[in-house]
């Protein structure tokens, strides 16, 4: 089965990944280089959350600059 989690921009796969391990070290996660499978859920939901509110409040920020 092939993987459905393709970028829109490839370019920003780097970015991504070090936005990553910047929310999870500020939420105190563990995260390495590579494979996470020994994260809980509760673990990847508290880094993909975290991420998502920062993107929304830099996109809401960007939109009342304007």
């Amino acid at each position: 089965m092939a993987s459905s989690n393709k970028h829109t921009v490839p370019e920003a796969k780097d970015a991504m990944n070090k936005f990553k391990m910047e929310i999870a070290n500020e939420v105190g996660v563990n995260l390495k280089q590579g494979y996470n499978g020994d994260l809980t859920s509760r673990q990847a939901g508290t880094i993909g959350g975290n991420m998502v509110k920062k993107m929304i409040q830099q996109a809401e920020s960007q939109m009342a600059n304007k």
